[in-house]
């Protein structure tokens, strides 16, 4: 038997073990797509207990104690943080096969060198650990940063975001991990939502632009991408229900918002129609500029109005969406190509069983300019796990071309999370280590080094142009 999380954690090969250690293990980590606070970097916050480092917004450990029975005072209630911390443990306990119990305990191991388990009668042992540890001056955000060998972050921003801390970081020579903002105008283009009006006064004042119909409201968030590119941006990030085609002429378009402008309500076909021409106005958009478009879709969100009129959003009540009809997101594509005006673009679904239909759609919109031009993104949210970060990469390579792929990303609010970095690439070394193993790939290791390695790090570099 082996023992528990040792140095060949889910590595059962020699090649796979190889090619961990000697290849993946310390590569640097470049982290395109996440969503903590760069406020929290730029202030160089030091988290009084672990509490407010795992539960303070992680809706992943939510929902699991919410499975296990535990009262909502324990998990975004008023408890105290050491109650809350003792019905995470008891509820950890129970997580077999759940990638969190892993997740967790690399967090443990690799940050607070706790090589024991966390439980509920461990509890305190772990909470004192922690404590002692987070009260030293090299576990503040930014030594943890550094210390999880960081290059490089992408936080997610809205259009109207003022961008000041990533400015102050930008000038702070103290610390030299790039912090970026990343383009993410889901506000600008959800039309349907009753804030929408409130948010477009919002978007005008920043902009200097009235938004007072369509067109100016393309040419207000073109000034903003004109202001994130002078702070670094070069990616975009959007969140769909899915990826939807619904042609409309300009005039249709511009009906559609007048009728939303006024304060009128729209219909669903007005909807995807307004939200198809949203995307391929800034999708043309990011083309000029080299941005890579991030898409996003699959996901049914806030499904308990209960808790959501309690709670708010991003509180652990989103499911998967089954319904994504690729032939509408290869539309989508197209019509971008057809103008020669489709950016560097990366798609994630959050149902799994659209793994297949993303790798044949990406194989029809590549070229000569850029390697992988298009890409499946890793996998994500309810997917990042062994079973499914294995799934999506064995389809990608049935279907595409694996060694071009631009690897992992947190996508976390929590610090700690890098260890997923490390999860995703014992798994990938595992996964190659095996075809080696079982002789449907030669023991190449001059171009396993590259293969490895550029999953690990070096194409996401390359693919996003970073300068790291």
């Amino acid at each position: 038997m082996k023992k528990f999380m040792d140095e060949d954690f889910l590595l059962t090969s020699d090649a796979a073990k190889k090619l961990y250690h000697d290849y993946a293990e310390n590569m640097p980590i470049v982290d395109y797509h996440c969503h903590i606070n760069p406020q929290e970097i730029c202030e160089d916050r030091k988290f009084e207990n672990i509490t407010q480092v795992w539960l303070g917004g992680d809706h992943y450990k939510w929902r699991q104690m919410r499975s296990n029975g535990v009262d909502e005072k324990y998990i975004t209630g008023d408890a105290t943080d050491r109650e809350k911390f003792q019905k995470w443990a008891e509820t950890l306990e129970k997580l077999i096969g759940n990638p969190l119990y892993h997740w967790s305990h690399l967090e443990l191991k690799r940050y607070f060198g706790y090589e024991g388990y966390l439980n509920g009668e461990t509890a305190e042992e772990v909470w004192n650990l922690c404590n002692e540890k987070l009260a030293q001056d090299d576990m503040t955000v930014r030594n943890i940063i550094k210390k999880s060998n960081v290059k490089l972050i992408c936080t997610t921003d809205d259009p109207i975001d003022t961008l000041e801390y990533h400015e102050k970081l930008a000038k702070d020579d103290t610390f030299d991990v790039k912090v970026l903002p990343a383009w993410r105008p889901d506000k600008a283009m959800n039309l349907e939502k009753p804030e929408y009006l409130d948010y477009l006064k919002k978007l005008s004042e920043v902009s200097g632009i009235e938004v007072k119909s369509f067109k100016t409201l393309i040419e207000a968030l073109v000034k903003r991408m004109d202001y994130f590119q002078e702070r670094g941006c070069s990616v975009s990030d959007h969140a769909l229900e899915y990826v939807m085609y619904a042609p409309a002429s300009e005039e249709e378009i511009e009906a559609i918002y007048s009728k939303r402008l006024a304060g009128g309500e729209i219909t669903k076909e007005e909807e995807l129609k307004a939200k198809t021409a949203f995307i391929l106005a800034v999708g043309k958009e990011y083309h000029k500029r080299d941005w890579v478009m991030q898409l996003h879709y699959g996901c049914k969100r806030d499904n308990n109005v209960v808790r959501y009129k309690q709670l708010g959003p991003d509180t652990g009540y989103d499911c998967i969406n089954n319904y994504a009809p690729s032939s509408e997101m290869a539309d989508m594509l197209n019509a971008l190509s057809d103008t020669d005006a489709l950016p560097k673009t990366i798609l994630y679904s959050l149902n799994p069983n659209d793994n297949e239909s993303i790798g044949t759609i990406i194989g029809c919109f590549q070229n000569e300019k850029t390697v992988g031009r298009i890409q499946q993104g890793s996998a994500w949210w309810f997917n990042d796990h062994k079973v499914g970060m294995t799934a999506q990469m064995t389809s990608l390579a049935n279907l595409g071309i694996l060694s071009n792929f631009v690897g992992m990303l947190t996508d976390s609010r929590s610090f700690l999370s890098y260890t997923r970095h490390e999860y995703f690439r014992r798994i990938l070394c595992e996964l190659i280590g095996g075809w080696v193993d079982n002789g449907e790939y030669p023991d190449d290791y001059k171009t396993l080094e590259k293969i490895v390695k550029g999953i690990s790090y070096n194409n996401a570099v390359e693919y996003f142009k970073f300068d790291v």
